[in-house]
């Protein structure tokens, strides 16, 4: 790994992405339902598009060796031949285990803060500029593994203690495959360096626009951490009491 790949990733891993007061509270596993079924509902959104942003970069990528480590990515999330596993799939299975309807979680309006990370990560994956999209793609594949130590976390203490036919293998299946996610960033960076202006080694420029991509797509997702945030502040005056939390209506019977 080269020097400038080690810093970008310190960076992502000091980032308030991943680092933020939403995630510290979310993996106590202290989500009464409502909170649950707005952390459901909002994450949904990453998980269906996501596998559309990923073709809008793949599609606009010139150089050839970053496109395979992309397909490799895509085909990943597509389940890698296997419709069972294709990932939006699994979140669905997630949505089930917890009672909130599969239509009701398509056609709720996203947060703001849920739709400027979509529409932000979809400008930056498919803007043209190879440097800025692949530091997008690099941003969110090197935070993958803290975010799912803080969600899993969280969700195996719910499914403990309320709710015992959770569907985990969305996180759990997401865990296991990051360290490849974050492998084909290793190559697809040395790919991108090797193919640079300045043959092997990127221009100033270059790393300008890689970081650039780097820190957007964090800042998004800093964002919609803080929506849902904001979103349980505002929650919390009207919270019923402990007994309340014990699941006695369906999740997808809250709005």
């Amino acid at each position: 790994m080269s020097g400038f790949y080690q810093d970008m990733r310190e960076y992502v891993l000091q980032h308030g992405a991943i680092n933020n007061s939403y995630l510290n509270w979310f993996r106590q596993g202290l989500a009464s339902d409502e909170e649950l079924y707005d952390f459901a509902v909002e994450f949904y959104n990453f998980a269906r598009f996501f596998p559309n942003i990923l073709v809008a970069q793949l599609v606009n990528t010139e150089d050839e060796s970053v496109a395979d480590e992309l397909t490799r990515v895509l085909y990943s999330e597509l389940g890698e031949g296997n419709p069972e596993n294709r990932h939006e799939l699994l979140y669905r299975h997630f949505l089930r285990s917890i009672n909130i309807d599969i239509h009701q979680a398509l056609t709720r309006p996203m947060m703001p803060s849920t739709r400027a990370y979509i529409e932000g990560m979809e400008e930056l994956y498919s803007s043209g500029n190879h440097e800025q999209a692949l530091g997008a793609s690099f941003g969110l594949e090197n935070m993958a593994i803290t975010m799912w130590d803080h969600l899993i976390p969280g969700l195996q203490s719910l499914r403990r203690e309320r709710y015992p036919g959770l569907d985990l293998r969305y996180f759990t299946f997401h865990r296991e495959l990051e360290s490849t996610h974050e492998e084909a960033m290793v190559h697809a960076v040395a790919a991108m360096e090797g193919h640079s202006s300045v043959q092997g080694n990127l221009s100033i420029r270059e790393r300008q626009d890689f970081h650039g991509g780097v820190r957007q797509v964090l800042d998004f997702l800093e964002g919609f951490w803080m929506g849902l945030e904001r979103q349980r502040s505002i929650n919390m005056p009207t919270r019923h009491d402990a007994h309340s939390r014990a699941r006695h209506v369906a999740l997808g019977d809250i709005r």
